[in-house]
């Protein structure tokens, strides 16, 4: 009787939760360690769409099936998952290539007007604002209360998630256009001085600092005791996490602005540069397991899912690669060759489905099991192009045979 008891129990419950969604991504490469790895299965499905928003080169953040991105006309938007309606948009005063977080149910975005906003993802209202001293184009980490964010003022900022009041500021001496990597008690920033910090999130100070041979504008990511991190000196650096020492570094052969994707269970690390080839290496020692050449700079910040690893290229392509050997498994390219806009969105796999923003202004949805998106609009642009163009070959050909 006390086992059929603890069994209908149990029914209760799973019938009170439902079926198991989608993973979450609620942040910037989908979790605080910023490895773009997410291993829990889902059975989400999304049919091919493609909505207009407005340029972006920032990524989307996804919660319970809406996904939250922010453009460079300024505002942040609301998207339904299953068919790309826009729910709702929010406008702040100037571009935002910075990607949103959320928690709470409050998303936390910071826009090149100077100031981090908190907006409830429910009604898109704005719960709060804090003004830093510049621009801001990094990308939001947020821990139980506090959200930590930098700014082109040269500061990191620690700022309490239900007042918007500030904790702490630190000074590091230059810009700081990357995502702040979080791990328990420690933050881990990049610079433009070429400067990795790790900072104690209690009080602000500074715990270790490394300096590499150009500026960084990668974001940090965390794997088994290990930091990661890309700079535009060509190298991609293996820290220590807690004293600092370089564990190892690799030469990528050109600038980065791409993040590390990492596969925990593989310990693959994946990683773009900027003359566009695509490169898989050893977590543990740093050595080569294979390399891809796309057509174009790679600014996207590849993520994994099954088998395959997605990202997007300057030559206006998605591309979904085979993560053990790196063989094109396929790719979907939404301008076609006359119209294609640079994919610097990073892109985000929620369920069944691949979503992507492109320059072009378009945020689309990709099948990922039936290998398919939406009829790229601008292909009609191009049948019509090719039709006047054959239109125009015929009319001169008739004009020179009379």
């Amino acid at each position: 009787m006390k086992n059929e008891k603890i069994i209908m129990g149990f029914l209760i419950i799973c019938v009170i939760l439902g079926p198991v969604s989608a993973v979450d991504w609620p942040m910037f490469h989908g979790n605080p360690e910023h490895t773009g790895f997410l291993e829990e299965p889902s059975d989400f499905a999304s049919h091919p769409w493609t909505t207009k928003i407005g340029p972006v080169n920032g990524s989307l953040a996804i919660f319970n099936k809406v996904a939250y991105i922010g453009c460079l006309d300024g505002k942040i938007y609301a998207i339904d998952l299953e068919d790309g309606i826009i729910i709702w948009d929010y406008k702040t005063k100037a571009s935002i290539v910075s990607s949103p977080a959320i928690k709470n149910n409050t998303l936390f975005v910071g826009s090149k007007d100077g100031y981090l906003y908190a907006i409830d993802i429910e009604t898109g209202e704005l719960k709060w604002k804090f003004k830093t001293g510049n621009s801001i184009e990094s990308s939001p980490a947020v821990s139980n209360d506090t959200v930590y964010i930098g700014s082109d003022d040269c500061r990191v900022y620690a700022i309490d998630i239900g007042t918007g009041s500030k904790r702490w500021d630190l000074y590091l001496g230059d810009s700081i256009k990357s995502s702040p990597l979080l791990v328990n008690d420690t933050l881990y920033v990049a610079a433009t001085n070429g400067r990795l910090y790790s900072i104690g999130t209690e009080n602000g100070m500074v715990v270790w600092n490394y300096t590499t041979g150009d500026a960084i504008y990668s974001t940090p990511a965390f794997y088994n005791g290990t930091v990661y991190v890309a700079s535009n000196d060509g190298y991609l650096y293996a820290f220590n996490a807690n004293d600092g020492t370089i564990e190892w570094k690799y030469n990528l052969g050109d600038k980065v602005c791409s993040s590390p994707t990492i596969d925990e269970n593989d310990n693959s690390l994946f990683i773009g540069t900027d003359n566009g080839n695509f490169t898989c290496l050893d977590t543990r020692d740093g050595k080569l397991k294979w390399s891809y050449q796309t057509r174009g700079p790679i600014k996207s910040t590849a993520a994994l899912f099954d088998d395959y690893v997605t990202l997007g290229s300057d030559d206006g392509t998605l591309y979904i690669l085979n993560k053990y050997s790196g063989k094109e498994e396929w790719k979907y390219s939404p301008g076609y060759y006359l119209f294609n806009s640079p994919i610097r969105s990073s892109p985000v796999v929620y369920g069944k489905a691949i979503y992507f923003a492109s320059e072009n202004g378009y945020l689309y949805s990709v099948d990922s099991e039936k290998k398919e998106g939406p009829t790229p609009i601008f292909a009609y642009y191009t049948l019509g192009i090719i039709i006047i163009i054959i239109g125009v070959i015929m009319c001169i050909r008739m004009l020179m045979s009379r």
